[in-house]
């Protein structure tokens, strides 16, 4: 968990990704926290252990510790904030959604409701479409993938660092089920995404090497509230650790600074 007070009033909570922690967010929390924003990141429900503790959680699970989170900063700050990367972006969309007022803006950084980057393996946009079927095989969830050479990180130096941060609770390689979860997250997130109000930033490079544009501009096209689309084009899909890292925090905490965002 990472958690530094700040000196605006507003909070944010920062939602690490599949197969993350909250040590991934520690520069744009350093970032944020340099803006005035207290910052916590919350460790997420059957992460930072290993690939069986993973498999063996669900999205619901992942969404109830972003609310139980969200209910601890709501104690300390007068306003909440969120921002994630790919499903942290999204759990921070339907914890919005959950409690509307509560979340008063979000920044979803790398949306991906499957896998279908320029990096990929051809096979994962094939299987994406059968996912749901393909969930109910028995075993099935338990094969494993590992994560592209890159780690999604276009900056050498940065790609190391994360490379070294499993003694952290990062993990580099995931379990069927997890993505079978991601999917699942994803359906019910389009669902409601006509409903939702939040005012929401979305940020996506088109070097993206996991998720194409497609997945941001889905959103943008279907979210009910207030949106701004914003493109990188010198970053994979860790955007927020990646080389455009401080561009992603300034818009982040502008965003969340704008009236639009605050409800002035």
């Amino acid at each position: 968990m990472i958690y530094e007070e700040g000196t605006n009033g507003r909070g944010v909570l920062l939602i690490h990704g599949l197969t993350g922690a909250p040590a991934e967010m520690r520069l744009l929390a350093r970032h944020l926290n340099r803006r005035g924003f207290t910052v916590h990141a919350p460790l997420l429900a059957g992460h930072g252990k290993d690939e069986a503790a993973l498999r063996r959680s669900r999205w619901q699970d992942w969404l109830e510790s972003v609310q139980e989170a969200r209910a601890f900063l709501s104690s300390r700050v007068d306003a909440v904030y969120a921002a994630g990367i790919c499903v942290g972006g999204k759990l921070g969309m339907m914890a919005a959604a959950d409690a509307p007022g509560d979340i008063r803006a979000v920044a979803i950084y790398s949306p991906c409701f499957h896998y279908d980057g320029w990096e990929v393996p051809a096979y994962y946009p094939l299987l994406s479409s059968h996912l749901r079927w393909l969930s109910h095989v028995p075993g099935l969830g338990r094969l494993k993938f590992r994560e592209n050479a890159s780690l999604g990180i276009k900056d050498e130096r940065m790609r190391r660092l994360v490379a070294n941060m499993g003694a952290e609770g990062m993990l580099d390689a995931f379990p069927a089920q997890a993505l079978f979860e991601m999917h699942r997250l994803g359906r019910h997130l389009k669902g409601r995404l006509p409903a939702i109000n939040t005012p929401t930033l979305i940020i996506h490079s088109r070097q993206d090497d996991l998720s194409g544009p497609s997945h941001a501009e889905y959103i943008a096209g279907h979210i009910g509230g207030s949106h701004r689309l914003h493109w990188l084009d010198d970053s994979y899909h860790m955007i927020h650790v990646d080389r455009q890292r401080g561009v992603v925090a300034d818009l982040t905490a502008d965003y969340f600074e704008a009236d639009d965002a605050a409800g002035i």
